[in-house]
C-alpha cells in the first residue's frame, strides 16, 4: 500500500505541476523537463509514471472535467435533499442554472482542451486517446441526464445521451467565446450557465 500511494501522490504532483507550467506557456512549450523541475522529480520518474507528455495531459484534462461533473453530482444530489428539483415552465432555467451553479471552467482549462484537441487532429494515435475520454465525459454527463430524468420524471425531447451531446457542445462553444472575449472566470461561468441552462429547456419537454 505504501509504494501505491507514494506512486499516486507523485502523479498528483506532476499533474499539479504540469497545470502550472502549461498556464505559464502553453502546451508545446511544457517541455517534460520543466514540469519535472516544477515537481521536484527526474525524468525517470516522469517516465515511470506517464509514457509521454500526450499522456500527462490528457490525463491533466480527465482530472479537470472529472472535478466538474463530481461537481455537478454533488450539486445534484444537494438538490434533491432540499427538495428544490421540482421542474415546472417556470422554473426550469432557475434549476437548471442552479444545477450548473457549480460549474465554468478557467482558462487553463479551455486552452488545454483546445490544444489538445488541435493536435489530436494530426496525431492518429493521440486521436484515439482523446476520443476514449471524449467518450467517458459523453457517458459520465449522459448518466446525470438520465438521473435527474428518472428521479424527477422529467420526459426529454431527445434521448438522454443526445441531450448530454447537446450539453456538451454548448459548453465547449460557450468557454471557448468567453476566454476569447477576455471575460474574467466569474463571468465566463456566468455565460457558461446560462448558455447551458437555456439549451436544457429545448431539450426538456415541459408541461
Amino acid at each position: 500500500m505504501v509504494p501505491t500511494r507514494r506512486r499516486d501522490a507523485t502523479r498528483q504532483r506532476l499533474l499539479d505541476a504540469a497545470a502550472e507550467v502549461f498556464a505559464e506557456v502553453g502546451l508545446d512549450a511544457a517541455s517534460v523537463e520543466a514540469v519535472c523541475e516544477r515537481a521536484g522529480f527526474t525524468r525517470g520518474a516522469f517516465y515511470s509514471n506517464f509514457d509521454s507528455k500526450d499522456e500527462l495531459f490528457l490525463e491533466l484534462a480527465r482530472r479537470v472535467t472529472h472535478e466538474r461533473l463530481a461537481a455537478v453530482q454533488e450539486r445534484v444530489a444537494e438538490l434533491e435533499s432540499e427538495g428544490s428539483l421540482e421542474v415546472s415552465a417556470e422554473s426550469a432555467l432557475d434549476i437548471v442554472q442552479r444545477v450548473l451553479d457549480v460549474t465554468g471552467d478557467d482558462r487553463l482549462g479551455v486552452l488545454l482542451l483546445s490544444e489538445i484537441r488541435i493536435r489530436a487532429l494530426r496525431d492518429p494515435q493521440l486521436a484515439a486517446a482523446y476520443l476514449v475520454w471524449d467518450d467517458e465525459l459523453h457517458r459520465s454527463v449522459t448518466q446525470i441526464v438520465a438521473d435527474i430524468e428518472r428521479t424527477k420524471g422529467l420526459r426529454l425531447r431527445v434521448p438522454a445521451a443526445e441531450a448530454a451531446r447537446i450539453l456538451i457542445t454548448i459548453w465547449d462553444s460557450s468557454t471557448v467565446r468567453g476566454t476569447m472575449a477576455g471575460v474574467d472566470y466569474e463571468e465566463l461561468c456566468r455565460r457558461t450557465n446560462e448558455d447551458i441552462a437555456r439549451a436544457a429547456t429545448l431539450v426538456i419537454d415541459l408541461p
